[in-house]
């Protein structure tokens, strides 16, 4: 049994130990037991732990105060509350207090398995997520991978996941979302990460200098060629080579470059002889390039070959819980860079930044904070530092507070859920994301009954 896999199991109830014990053995987890607190302390001293389980009810202390002092030791570390029947209540209180679930007893072997498997999964992405978010903290002056949006962690799933091959990845979203980003993220979480990244925008050169930057050339081989040159796909040699606003690429270089993914070999302006190499590719564009084929203005031959691991990056408008996370995180950078300590934005400024549909996306967002750091003469950014915005269009005494605005999100939100599921609570927490127990609490927040949504689905059956 691999170490990787250990799991600590906390229970005052012996016979419950050695059966929980017995089922995650057959199931080939490594398995170390607790009796009480201090035995459960001690271990978790000792080694690490990948995952625990704890009752809720021990003979002298309760799980969650057991729970709040392990993470303690292993704040990464998932805790699974079990509960009696009676206890639910208390269940729910551990989930807000940070437990990543809880089961009921009795429980089913399967269910257990289940929940373990799911609470692996969400810690490995989310370690190799901090992982790679260290990378790139590394290697670049910040990061803005931050994310709370769903869409943000599959695109993130999907960086792991395609790392560690060899395949050619194509990335696509609005320009300012960061696609380039991305690609560095790809490069440092792979087998290449200790060999050159070299990128270029195919945008920003003119035909005749896109194909010697690229290929490179032989000295005398054109007009000014004093000397030879080695190219980017020579450079990025055993490592990647990122190819940005590849739609803007010239159809007779779009020709050439197909032949260099497909035989990895290309011939210098000028040389007689092939060069080899071994290089990742990874495209990004902003264009719609299956358009672009229709209208003649890309190849459809080499649209195919880039088209193989695609990833989408949204725009900013489509992830907004996003914005406070980078503002904090621009907010932040600006004010070391620039001496200042800026402190937060102002409800009505946070306000005219969530409200903002962002056609430049993230790099207009940290633009936009960097002036605003800049030209603030206090310690707190404030709506007129915004000068993009009307501000006209939102009236400064009009504004809601944030909680308001958030209240209302969600209860329109839960209200949206009831109706669509005719007030059945069991299909509206699973849309929701929401244990029932959780899905209840926040119906009562809001004062909402389940019967009056059932008949209005009655009503208009």
């Amino acid at each position: 049994m691999s170490s990787a896999n250990n799991i600590l199991v906390v229970d005052d109830d012996k016979n419950l130990l050695e059966l929980i014990k017995m089922r995650l053995e057959s199931a080939s987890y490594a398995v170390d037991t607790a009796l009480n607190e201090d035995d459960a302390l001690g271990k978790a001293k000792n080694q690490v732990f990948r995952i625990s389980i704890v009752d809720l009810q021990l003979e002298h202390t309760n799980g969650i105060d057991l729970m709040e002092k392990l993470h303690l030791i292993n704040p990464d570390m998932p805790v699974i509350i079990l509960t009696a029947h009676g206890s639910i209540e208390s269940a729910v209180k551990a989930i807000k207090k940070g437990a990543y679930s809880y089961l009921t007893k009795p429980f089913d072997a399967p269910e257990l398995l289940l929940q373990i498997d799911k609470a692996l999964e969400k810690q490995t992405l989310s370690s190799e997520i901090k992982r790679l978010k260290g990378l790139l903290h590394e290697h670049y002056d910040f990061s803005n991978i931050v994310t709370r949006s769903e869409k943000m962690r599959r695109v993130l799933n999907q960086v792991l996941r395609v790392a560690k091959t060899d395949s050619t990845i194509y990335i696509d979203g609005d320009s300012g979302t960061g696609k380039e980003l991305i690609a560095k993220a790809i490069h440092l979480s792979s087998n290449r990460k200790d060999k050159a990244f070299v990128d270029i925008n195919c945008a920003a050169l003119p035909e005749s200098l896109l194909e010697s930057e690229l290929f490179g050339h032989k000295r005398g081989s054109f007009t000014g060629a004093i000397t030879s040159t080695e190219g980017l796909f020579t450079q990025a040699h055993g490592g990647t080579i990122f190819l940005d606003e590849i739609g803007d690429m010239p159809l007779s270089i779009q020709a050439k470059l197909l032949r260099v993914l497909q035989e990895r070999r290309f011939y210098p302006i000028g040389a007689k002889n092939p060069i080899e190499v071994d290089v990742r590719v990874i495209v990004a564009t902003n264009k719609d390039l299956e358009h672009e084929m229709k209208q003649g203005l890309f190849r459809e031959d080499l649209f195919y070959r880039i088209h193989v691991i695609p990833i989408h990056i949204p725009p900013l408008k489509e992830r907004k819980e996003d914005i406070p996370l980078l503002v904090d995180l621009f907010r932040k950078f600006f004010g070391k860079e620039m001496g200042k300590e800026i402190k937060g934005l102002t409800p009505q400024a946070m306000q005219l930044l969530l409200l903002y549909d962002w056609p430049g996306n993230v790099r207009q967002l940290k633009n936009m904070i960097e002036y605003a750091v800049a030209m603030s003469q206090q310690d707190i950014i404030t709506g007129d530092l915004f000068p993009e915005f009307d501000q006209e269009i939102i009236p400064e005494q009009s504004l809601t507070p944030l909680k308001e605005a958030k209240d209302s999100f969600e209860r329109n939100y839960l209200v949206t859920i009831l109706e669509s599921t005719h007030g059945n609570v069991s299909k509206a927490s699973k849309l929701a994301g929401k244990y029932r127990a959780d899905f209840y609490n926040l119906l009562k927040k809001y004062h909402l009954n389940p019967q009056d949504f059932k008949k209005k689905g009655l009503t208009s059956s």
